[in-house]
Formats: C-alpha cells, sequence, structure tokens
C-alpha cells in the first residue's frame, strides 16, 4: 500500500475536483450550512480516499462488520482470529524488550526524578528491538504481524502500560505508519531505519486549539518558500514530543491538509517551541503543545499528496492505534485483577474474607468477562488488519470497548474493592485514576466515534436508497412528503422504486441460519442470539433513516444508541467464537459472562438470580487465581492491619 513515486506537489497543483458526497447532499438538502455541508463533505474525502488504498473485497462495504449487518446471512468465519504464532525471531525482540523494562523496573529506575521514562530506559528498548517492531525488515525492522503485535502490546502493559502506549504512539499513530504506507522510497530509507532503532522517536500532531473531533477546523500551515515549505501554527496534546522527535504533523497546503514529516530541533528556538502544561493524564511521557513560528521544512518532507490528504494520513494509523488502545486496557485490567486478588484474601469483614462475599466475587467475574471480551477484539482486529482489510469499523468497536471497559473496571470494579485505600498516595488506583480514564479520549472520543461507525454503516445504503430519493423531493419541492398525496407519489416514482423493492426482500425473503463452529452451547447460544440480531437490524436502521430522513445528522443520541447495539451483539459474537477456541475453563466461563452483561444491555432487563450465581462462580474461580495471564507480581497492601 505504498509508493515509490515522487511525493512532491507543486505549489500550483489542486487536487481534483471530489464527487459531492452522501453526507454533504444530505446536510445541504437537509438545509444545512454550505459551510457545513463542506466540511462534512472534506471529511467523507478522506475516508473515500483511504477506502481507495485497499482491495475492493477488503474495504468498508465488504468488511465483516458491515456484512453482518447488511447481508442476507452472517460471515461467521469473518468474526473468528487466528491462532497467535509469533515467528521466534520476533518473539525473542518481544522477550528482550520486556525483559529491559523489567530490570529497571526492579531496580525502580523507569523513571527519573520527574517521573518521566527515562531514556535509558527508551535507549534500552530501542537496542532490544522494541521500536522497530512494525518496521519492514528492508529498513532495520522485524516486520511484526499485527495479530502478533497488539497481543504483546497487553503484555507490555502489565509490566508499564506508559511504555505499551508509547510503542503505539511510534509505530501505529506516530511516523512509523505514515512513513511506511505513504512514503515513497527515499523517505523510507531516510527515516525507516532510525525509527526503528529507536534513534529518532516519533508522534503524530493532529490536534490542535480548534480543532479536535472537528478535523476540518485546521489552522496550521505550510507555504512553500523555494526549497522548503515555511510551518506556521499551534499543535495541542502531542503525546512524545519533546525536541529532537521525528513526527508527523498535519497541515494545510493551499488550503488542503497535508502531513509533513518533522524532524524537530535539538531544542526550543525561535521557530519551534513547546507549550507546556498541566496534565493529569500521561504522567510519565512527555504531553505537549508546539508552537510552530516559520519553521523551514524540506519540502521533499512532504508525504505522497496522490494517496489522498493528510486526513487520509491520519485516519490510516488511527486504525492500528484503536486496536493497540483495547491491548492496552486489556492489560491494565489485568494489573487491577493482581492487585486485587491478593487483596480480597487478606480484607476480612465479620471474620470472613471478602473473597467469600458475592459483591466481590461478582466483581472479579465481571472484570474476567471484560479482560476476555477486549482480548478477543484484538486478536479480531488485528486478524483482519494482516489479512488486509482496512477494520475501520472493526478498530472503532475495540476502542470503544476497551476504554470504556477499563473506565468501568477502575471506578466500579477496582476502586469499590480496594475501598478508602484506593485514594492513598502511591496506591495503583490513586496514582493512576486519570490513566484509566484519559483512554475513553484518546484516538477518538467514544460517543463520537459511535457516530462514525454509525455513518460507516450506513453510508452505502444511504447512497443507494436514500439520496435518490432525497434529491427528487428536493427537486419537487417537497419538504414533508406523503405518500398518498398523487403528485408527491409522481415526484418519487423512479426513486422509490429500488427501496420499496429492497423493503419488500428484508420483510418476505428468509434469512439463512449462521453456520456456527463446534462450540459450548452456552457460548453458542450466544453467538446464535448475536447473529439472529444482527438480522434484524437493517429495517431497524433503515427506519430511523426513513423516519429522520435528511434531519437525521442532528439525531445524535438516536445514532448513538443504535451504533453501540451494534456494537455489542458483533462484541458478542467475536467474544463467544474466541472463546470457544480457549481451553481455559474461567476464559468460557468469564466470556459467558461478558455476553451475558452486553445482551442484558441491549434488552434492558434486570439480572437473573441465574446470572448472579453464575458470575460470582466466575469470580470465586478468579480469586483462587484459576484466570491465566495474571502473573504479575502485585501491588503492595497498603496500610496493613492485624487479623
Amino acid at each position: 500500500m505504498s509508493s515509490d513515486t515522487s511525493n512532491q506537489m507543486p505549489p500550483e497543483t489542486k487536487p481534483e475536483p471530489q464527487e459531492t458526497s452522501f453526507a454533504e447532499t444530505a446536510l445541504t438538502l437537509g438545509g444545512k450550512s454550505a459551510d457545513e455541508a463542506r466540511r462534512t463533505g472534506a471529511i467523507d474525502t478522506a475516508d473515500d480516499q483511504v477506502e481507495k488504498l485497499f482491495q475492493p473485497q477488503y474495504q468498508t462495504a465488504n468488511s465483516p462488520a458491515h456484512r453482518a449487518v447488511w447481508d442476507r446471512g452472517i460471515p461467521v468465519e469473518l468474526f473468528e482470529s487466528t491462532p497467535l504464532n509469533t515467528p521466534t525471531e520476533i518473539r525473542q525482540v518481544m522477550d528482550d524488550s520486556l525483559e529491559v523494562v523489567r530490570g529497571f523496573k526492579k531496580n525502580n529506575a523507569v523513571t527519573d526524578d520527574k517521573g518521566k521514562i527515562r531514556d535509558e530506559v527508551l535507549n534500552g528498548l530501542g537496542e532490544a528491538g522494541y521500536w522497530g517492531l512494525l518496521v519492514d525488515k528492508k529498513y532495520g525492522g522485524s516486520s511484526t504481524p499485527f495479530r502478533s503485535f497488539a497481543p504483546f502490546l497487553t503484555e507490555m502493559a502489565m509490566v508499564d502500560p506508559t511504555l505499551a502506549g508509547l510503542a503505539s504512539v511510534h509505530g501505529c499513530i506516530g511516523a512509523v505508519d505514515p512513513v511506511s504506507t505513504f512514503g515513497n522510497e527515499e523517505q523510507k530509507q531516510r527515516y525507516l531505519p532510525k525509527l526503528a532503532s529507536g534513534e529518532r522517536l516519533s508522534a503524530f500532531a493532529l490536534t490542535e486549539p480548534c480543532a479536535g473531533s472537528d478535523l476540518t477546523a485546521l489552522r496550521t500551515t505550510a507555504k512553500l518558500d523555494g526549497d522548503h515549505y515555511v510551518l506556521n501554527g499551534e499543535k495541542l496534546f502531542i503525546t512524545n514530543v519533546v525536541p529532537g522527535r521525528t513526527i508527523g504533523v498535519v497541515c494545510l497546503i493551499d488550503e488542503v491538509p497535508a502531513v509533513l514529516v518533522v524532524d524537530l530541533p535539538p531544542e526550543e528556538n525561535e521557530n519551534f517551541q513547546l507549550r507546556k502544561y498541566g496534565i493529569w493524564a500521561l504522567k510519565h511521557t512527555y504531553n505537549q503543545g508546539i508552537i510552530f513560528n516559520n519553521l523551514r521544512v524540506p519540502k521533499e518532507n512532504l508525504l505522497n499528496p496522490g494517496k489522498g490528504t493528510g486526513l487520509t494520513i491520519a485516519y490510516h494509523g488511527l486504525n492500528l492505534g484503536r486496536i493497540a488502545l483495547c491491548a492496552n486496557a486489556a492489560g491494565t485490567m489485568r494489573l487491577m485483577m493482581a492487585s486485587m486478588i491478593p487483596w480480597v484474601h487478606f480484607r476480612e469483614t465479620y471474620g470472613e474474607p471478602i473473597s467469600k462475599r458475592e459483591l466481590v466475587q461478582r466483581r472479579l467475574g465481571k472484570m474476567a468477562g471484560m479482560i476476555v471480551a477486549a482480548d478477543a477484539l484484538v486478536a479480531w482486529c488485528s486478524t483482519l488488519i494482516d489479512a488486509g482489510y482496512r477494520g475501520e469499523m472493526e478498530c472503532i468497536i475495540a476502542k470503544i470497548f476497551g476504554s470504556e471497559s477499563q473506565k468501568t473496571a477502575a471506578i466500579e470494579l477496582f476502586m469499590k474493592t480496594h475501598g478508602g485505600r484506593s485514594f492513598l498516595h502511591g496506591h495503583m488506583f490513586g496514582d493512576n485514576v486519570h490513566e484509566y480514564l484519559a483512554p475513553c479520549i484518546y484516538e477518538g472520543e467514544g460517543e463520537m466515534l459511535g457516530m462514525a461507525f454509525f455513518k460507516s454503516l450506513v453510508k452505502k445504503h444511504g447512497t443507494q436508497f436514500f439520496e435518490p430519493i432525497g434529491k427528487a423531493l428536493h427537486a419537487a419541492g417537497i419538504k414533508k412528503p406523503n405518500p398518498f398525496n398523487p403528485a408527491h407519489a409522481w415526484a418519487l416514482k423512479g426513486a422509490l422504486g429500488p427501496y420499496a423493492g429492497w423493503m419488500m426482500k428484508e420483510y418476505m425473503g428468509g434469512k439463512p441460519r449462521p453456520k456456527l463452529p463446534q462450540m459450548p452451547d452456552d457460548l453458542k447460544a450466544h453467538a446464535q442470539w448475536a447473529a439472529d440480531h444482527l438480522q434484524d437490524m437493517p429495517l431497524k436502521i433503515s427506519g430511523t433513516m426513513r423516519k429522520h430522513q435528511l434531519k437525521l445528522a442532528d439525531r445524535q443520541c438516536r445514532m448513538s444508541y443504535l451504533s453501540q447495539n451494534v456494537q455489542d451483539l458483533m462484541t458478542i459474537l467475536c467474544t463467544a467464537l474466541y472463546a470457544a477456541k480457549q481451553d481455559n475453563e474461567t476464559v468460557r466461563a468469564a466470556a459467558d459472562i461478558a455476553c451475558r452483561d452486553l445482551k442484558r444491555g441491549i434488552l434492558l432487563t434486570r439480572p437473573s438470580d441465574r446470572y448472579f450465581r453464575r458470575v460470582t462462580e466466575v469470580g470465586a474461580m478468579v480469586a483462587e487465581g484459576n484466570f491465566p495471564g495474571v502473573g504479575v507480581p502485585p501491588d503492595e497492601i497498603m496500610m496493613r492491619y492485624d487479623k
């Protein structure tokens, strides 16, 4: 998906005119301002350009998430993950990297006197090959499959979540993915070896004071002056930025978003300053703003404009970062569990350890379920990425589930189990609460991403059926169509036929049952239920589109609600299929709990006594150390007391 052709755009060159997108058309016909329609169209255009990077069979309309709703029948095989089979030489790099961090951890030397990760740790990881895991072997990296990389981040998160996050910042959303995917051969030769060795660590500068969820509000500009672009503007909330880093900067060139690869000066100067602020999250790394004041960047640092705009480049890397975030959450929740288990055996109330109490067992059981579901989503999404899928919708599911689960685990399960000790200095919760909550915002705020998921889900359906109807209504000057009005019926005679035919098939045609593999009965029942309800979604979604018509863009709450239902159904299906292949009884039982919890959220029903018995059974199994992957030293029990 990369090109070796020259990537320089002459200053007078303008992008080819783009066709009006479905969203832009809908907003225009719905009476929105020309500016809002234009901005939305720019986002849609960037999305379309990302699509073109992938073969048609791997684009969003042919993705598992899209097909599970709109196809007649569920492609179950596309919701299964491939077995983890990491090549020996890559596994060695991973093991060496873990040992580097464990060594510093043992000596309490991971962070410096400012509480930031020491350069010695970053350099040691570079020598181990950590920073080059996602770089092609041709340029000094390991060419690690994402199916191996993502679960490894879970392992690293159990040693140090910040360093697991930095691997994603550097390799997924930093300079590695943009240069690997959009750079020409000269740029790859110039940058990737240094990025692989860790000589140059990287970041990606996208967010601005006025541009967060609305990336069309970018103000940073770069103007060509001879052999250099002159960069001006401000970026905000940029992780891993210190002098000397190599960063991708999204900026406007001739009013079109582009990405320049910028080697930051070794120290601040009149052209480059850091905006330092207090931030509670990411406390062990640097999260700072950047101010560019006529910073000159060689014109050969412009990434290939032939593959799309700067938003195209940004969207591509964010998918990988969203899987990485879910993987990090799976490791972080395991750390919480490792802290809870010794505490629930130590802490007694009324002469009995709280490990025997139902409420505590329920917390452990729910946490185990969320961990298994996060593992399942990481395995599923990374399998799709390696297979060549874009994975946009699937990666959004993983990001939202991982971040929201980590938040719930931290507040509802971890904090409440540790009680007042949670807020002591030195306690894992009190010292890291902002780290647990921040992922809900990073890589895209959850509800905003949920709407992006929904828009991707309905885009093809809307373009095929609703856009022609909308245009016909607009041409006829009809604002409130009435099918019993002959004039309205006549105006819609050509546009309405295809949609009526689709509706007839949905109402009258049966749908095939999914071909599920051999599975335990409880997990098979969950998978079947999810598949059946996914096949019911087309009429619900299309009915919502029909009801709100061109005003749907304003019905954010309804879009968010439907989006979450679809996401949860896919999480149930994915989790059940993943757990069915696991040998550990506790993992399978925990998956059952995760599926039950998600199902109850969709149906808005109360938990049954049978559920309570099941979840407490799973919690008791976890308390006895039967949940795999939690073999990390527990944190200290603070303010111990004599029993």
